[in-house]
């Protein structure tokens, strides 16, 4: 039986949440109403044809810590920031409102992982931390699959000098220059580079900027507001 890996990245419409966090906000973390986070999150899984008890959560530190799931988790996996598993239909999610949602997959193995990769996690190494998560369940890199959602661009994540200088040190590829000409971060083409070096197979990129989209949550660009969310999971046929 072989596997088809499932990917999923939601905007900010569809949803019922109100205020700063309208409409589809899926991050229970921001101040939004309880009610309306869960409503968002059930009507999210229901619409991808998974039960919401099939979607796993994580309380995102901005660290390299990588869960492996053997099965559902009733609450969010706390301390992580990369999700993996080989268990089908099993949705692994990450939420981000500027930072990039990477979302990996081998076919092959049957196996999925979900990161969470800022500023400091991207340069830490979670990225590379999940794909040794994922080679240990059977996946290769030449047979993972890679997608770079949405995310704030180089041309618009201002930094300072000393900042870039550190993270493009870490992540070879990741400095930039803003539009006015200033220090800048672009974290998915540092990415993209990670991945390609490491040996992935395919790498896709979703090219919205957080900030400039308005149908995308953005916290440098709104301060207070909600998150949107990137998911996988491996479906069976």
């Amino acid at each position: 039986m072989s596997a088809r890996v499932r990917r999923v990245v939601t905007t900010r419409d569809g949803g019922v949440s109100s205020g700063p966090y309208r409409s589809f906000n899926l991050g229970d973390h921001v101040g939004d109403d309880t009610e309306d986070v869960t409503i968002n999150r059930h009507r999210l899984a229901t619409d991808l044809g998974l039960s919401p008890d099939r979607v796993v959560w994580m309380e995102q530190v901005h660290g390299r810590s990588v869960a492996v799931l053997d099965g559902p988790r009733a609450e969010p996996v706390p301390v992580t920031d990369g999700l993996v598993t080989a268990v089908p239909c099993l949705a692994v999610a990450v939420l981000v409102a500027d930072c990039v949602p990477v979302l990996l997959g081998d076919p092959v193995a049957g196996v999925v992982a979900a990161v969470h990769a800022g500023r400091v996690g991207a340069g830490i190494g979670v990225v590379p931390a999940a794909l040794a998560a994922m080679a240990r369940l059977g996946a290769t890199s030449a047979d993972t699959e890679a997608l770079l959602g949405p995310s704030a661009c180089g041309e618009c994540y201002e930094v300072p000098r000393e900042m870039q200088a550190d993270v493009g040190a870490r992540l070879p590829g990741s400095a930039s220059r803003t539009r006015r000409g200033t220090p800048g971060l672009d974290l998915r083409a540092g990415l993209f580079q990670q991945l390609a070096d490491a040996g992935v197979g395919r790498i896709g990129v979703d090219p919205r900027c957080t900030i400039e989209d308005p149908s995308l949550y953005s916290y440098r660009r709104d301060g207070t507001t909600g998150r949107l969310a990137a998911l996988t999971w491996i479906e069976l046929r």
